[in-house]
């Protein structure tokens, strides 16, 4: 396959990453068919976590919803630290079923591996897996043409997360230009998306999301409320109820949230996103409630998008348990049973619920890592 066509699959086909990584995977094949696998794990230095993203599995069951430490490896943080490439030719003698990934790896039945370290200006972005069901797969010949492979691969992953980080960083500008001074903290936005993720990855077994949903839902929730930096401060700071007007006022940032999310990313798409319907939903429809009661479409029940139903649910447990001018903190144990009560009302995702209570532990790392209180 010409490398150019490679490119073009990669950076100019399907909408997703997925999606794009199963074509590319498809006309690998007609010139390396032993590649069976080829799956990419995303690195986060904050937390030195590597955690499944995109995969094209064409044998075996593909691994999804895992995370380990970077540090928990040896081998792979050899790799990170050298850039260096890692060959087992016969995965059954060299891998010891020692953790959930090495029980996977051995339970599909491949026999070779080649795995590459990829980096985004000089910091590790993650590792790509290249597996075959056949032994000695990975031959220096084929081991040089996937490493090309690879860095298109990189290439097209730091695309999509620059896109992100650039609309990021123009909502930040914009909020300082208009001196926006109101209780959504830094430390607010990163629990929202802690709390996202921890919800998208529950629901996503029982729902069919992929890594790839997952991790743009926790991408996008910080810009669930961007419409905001429109909203004028006497009514954003106000410390007491809202009029009627005022409220309608208020409202009106979802309308301006849409409005500024295609501005920046331009109907051209000459800013790419990854997913951005996802991103869409989630400004367009975090308000919205199962019932119908919400604003501003009073969508109702399988209508509103699961990525709005996540982030409404994280938003509110946030809001009930941190400081805000107009109320006093709830305590954990309160804002659950609040969110249990919303859930058997229908107005909020009963399951989206569930992910929270059966994340206690996981909620207080969050609420004490991103305290508004911690400097």
């Amino acid at each position: 396959m010409p490398l150019s066509t490679a490119t073009s699959k990669l950076l100019d086909g399907a909408s997703t990453l997925n999606g794009r990584l199963a074509d590319l995977h498809q006309h690998l094949l007609q010139v390396l068919p032993d590649v069976d696998r080829i799956a990419c794990a995303l690195y986060n230095a904050n937390d030195d976590t590597l955690k499944t993203f995109i995969n094209s599995t064409r044998t075996g069951e593909a691994i999804e919803g895992y995370e380990y430490k970077l540090s928990d490896s040896g081998s792979l943080s050899d790799l990170a630290r050298t850039g260096e490439f890692r060959v087992l030719d016969n995965i059954a003698s060299a891998v010891h079923a020692s953790n959930m990934h090495s029980k996977w790896l051995l339970k599909q039945g491949y026999q070779s591996s080649f795995t590459v370290p990829i980096y985004d200006q000089g910091s590790l972005l993650g590792f790509v897996f290249f597996d075959s069901m056949q032994a000695f797969a990975f031959t220096p010949t084929v081991q040089r043409d996937l490493v090309l492979y690879c860095s298109l691969i990189s290439m097209s992953i730091s695309n999509e997360m620059g896109a992100v980080r650039t609309m990021v960083e123009s909502i930040r500008i914009a909020r300082e230009l208009t001196m926006m001074r109101d209780f959504e903290t830094g430390k607010h936005l990163e629990r929202m998306a802690q709390y996202s993720r921890l919800i998208a990855k529950y629901v996503a077994p029982r729902l069919h999301l992929s890594d790839e949903v997952v991790e743009h839902v926790y991408m996008f929730a910080p810009l669930h409320d961007i419409g905001k930096i429109g909203i004028p401060d006497y009514i954003l700071l106000k410390p007491g109820k809202l009029t009627q007007d005022e409220q309608k006022i208020m409202d009106s940032h979802v309308e301006l949230g849409v409005k500024l999310i295609e501005r920046i990313s331009g109907s051209g798409g000459a800013t790419r996103l990854p997913d951005s319907s996802i991103l869409m939903n989630i400004v367009k429809s975090h308000h919205e409630a199962l019932d119908g009661s919400g604003y501003p479409q009073g969508l109702k029940g399988a209508d509103v998008p699961i990525e709005a139903r996540i982030v409404m649910v994280a938003d509110i447990f946030d809001a009930l348990t941190a400081e805000r001018p107009y109320k006093s903190i709830w305590s954990t144990a309160d804002a659950l049973t609040e969110l249990q009560s919303l859930a058997a009302a229908g107005k909020v995702d009963a399951l989206c619920v569930e992910a929270l209570v059966s994340n206690l532990d996981q909620i207080l790392t969050i609420q004490h890592k991103y305290s508004d209180t911690v400097a």
